[in-house]
């Protein structure tokens, strides 16, 4: 069964995340040769404030 965890940043909205996850389902049952009901996927929505890239947090200044 597949187990998908999607990090990005917090603020997609409800309807964004459902059309992800039925694009990512779909996906897997064409690619990955699985079923619907197979699929999981995780949605960690991270403050900016709480990941770090590029050596600084994503919440600073450009």
């Amino acid at each position: 069964m597949p187990n998908i965890t999607i990090q990005w940043y917090a603020g997609r909205t409800d309807e964004q995340k459902r059309r992800i996850t039925a694009a990512i389902t779909k996906a897997m049952v064409e690619i990955g040769k699985t079923t619907p009901d197979q699929v999981h996927i995780v949605f960690q929505d991270v403050e900016k404030s709480n990941w770090g890239v590029n050596g600084r947090l994503a919440s600073d200044p450009a």
